[in-house]
């Protein structure tokens, strides 16, 4: 099976960039595989050559269709029609098959009939006379008003702005010329990247505020910082016996099993201390529901 699945792979092509072999094909075009020669270009076909590239005769007779165009309010004939089957009558059995399909007696139409085409009429009811002349009310003639924007509301700004004739022909003041000066900046560097302390910085004392200002914050009185993971267990923690009270709270609760449970007839039966049993008034304010 091995052996089937090896030969059914294509064989790969050995050629690389040193030892290629023939033109770079790709596949998909129309670019032929050698490149022509002039003189096959300039050469004449044989008799041969145009005797086969002759196309074949059609043997069908005068039955071949005509060219037509698929498209909209143009003529799309498949097939010509002759004169006499134009100048024909048509038998009883093609005038009964030609009449459409009428509705049964029973039927009831809501609306009348239209067409839904570009270009036709298509009312769907007509509208009576009285209607046509029905005078206009008030509610119908502001109901048909369109609304109105906001008084507040102002138009899109155009994005050119029209500069008048005046602003145009204008000349600038003197202090608009100088205001439009860039500001003039000296060439630097400015001052000696070193330059001497002087002896009354070297000798200057800070005041009491600028200590103060120079301290760095602390944290607030009480602040513990935070316990290390792990922290070593003292010696009289280790050594240390639990009393009969902790022995007791800590041995679990033993309850009986629903195997056994089930089949006690006084599980669940409440005691007559529990029926006569007032609630607190704190328990009764609390079970009162939150008015929202």
């Amino acid at each position: 099976m091995d052996r089937i699945y090896e030969l059914a792979q294509p064989k790969e092509s050995k050629c690389i960039w040193l030892t290629s072999f023939g033109p770079n094909m790709v596949w998909g075009n129309q670019e032929p595989m050698w490149p022509i020669p002039p003189g096959a270009l300039k050469s004449a076909a044989t008799p041969r050559l145009e005797s086969l590239s002759e196309p074949k005769r059609n043997l069908i007779g005068g039955l071949n269709r005509p060219a037509f165009v698929y498209s909209c309010g143009r003529e799309s004939v498949i097939l010509k029609v002759s004169p006499f089957a134009k100048q024909a009558s048509a038998t009883g059995r093609v005038d009964y098959l030609s009449n459409h399909k009428r509705p049964p007696t029973e039927f009831k139409e809501d609306r009348r009939e239209h067409t839904f085409s570009c270009g036709r009429q298509s009312p769907i009811w007509n509208v009576t006379d009285p209607a046509r002349k029905a005078a206009e009310r008030e509610r119908i003639e502001s109901l048909a008003r369109p609304k109105t924007p906001h008084r507040e509301f102002l138009p899109a700004r155009e994005i050119e702005t029209k500069v008048s004739k005046a602003a145009m022909s204008s000349s600038a003041t003197p202090r608009l010329e100088h205001l439009a000066r860039p500001k003039s900046r000296p060439d630097g560097p400015f001052r000696e990247p070193m330059w001497p302390v002087s002896k009354s910085a070297r000798v200057a004392t800070a005041t009491p505020r600028q200590i103060e200002l120079a301290k760095a914050k602390s944290v607030s009185d009480g602040y513990l910082p935070a316990r290390t993971i792990e922290w070593p267990v003292s010696k009289a923690a280790r050594k240390s016996v639990a009393t009969p009270r902790t022995d007791e709270l800590s041995r679990p609760i033993i309850r009986a099993t629903m195997d056994h449970v089930q089949f006690n007839p006084d599980a669940f039966i409440v005691s007559e201390a529990a029926k006569k049993a007032r609630c607190s008034a704190r328990i009764e304010e609390l079970s009162q529901p939150l008015q929202r």
